[in-house]
């Protein structure tokens, strides 16, 4: 069995997924984290910084090739946030995770949906920018709660593609991983 067949047949176990991501080689690898990150921004709460793993053995040197990925991975999200835009209007839940989180002694939903909404009141898009640019966090709660106040779907995808490159590019600052790539 292939490793998209292996994703496909154990839904939901979204490590698969991951792993699936991880291992991604050659322009395949490429469509692999594209459909990944267009389904980590409506619906999978699982992290978007693995896209950062794969070496996709493109013939490019690696700063190179991490800048494609990175690209590649804010074009996903980017169409993954305007598809739960359009389809999401006021909805603020997705995923297993999220409800999980929600019967949680402390909310840490609730916290986060009202500084998001507070990042999209007080900056506008250029708050959800910043809101999806916090390594480690699912984008779906940032996504579906600034969705909430706003009708713009170009802006909204704008915001989107300028946090996700952000988000893996702090990450690869904090991790000191840029410093020895670029």
């Amino acid at each position: 069995m292939t490793p998209l067949e292996v994703a496909l047949f154990s839904w939901p176990d979204y490590h698969v997924l991951e792993e699936l991501v991880r291992t991604a080689t050659g322009p395949l690898g490429l469509v692999i984290i594209a459909i990944y990150s267009f389904l980590i921004a409506f619906i999978l709460p699982l992290p978007s910084e693995v896209v950062l793993f794969p070496n996709l053995h493109l013939g490019l040197p690696r700063a190179v090739e991490l800048t494609i990925v990175i690209v590649v991975s804010g074009l996903g999200k980017a169409a993954g946030s305007v598809f739960a835009f359009a389809i999401g209007h006021g909805v603020k839940e997705s995923g297993p995770v999220i409800k999980l989180l929600r019967r949680s002694p402390v909310d840490i939903v609730a916290y986060s949906e009202r500084k998001t909404v507070d990042l999209a009141r007080n900056y506008g898009y250029i708050g959800l920018a910043m809101a999806l640019s916090v390594p480690f966090f699912p984008d779906t709660l940032s996504i579906y709660a600034f969705s909430v106040l706003e009708e713009d779907y170009l802006k909204f995808a704008a915001a989107t593609f300028a946090g996700s490159v952000g988000r893996l590019l702090v990450t690869l600052g904090l991790f000191g991983i840029g410093a020895s790539i670029f």
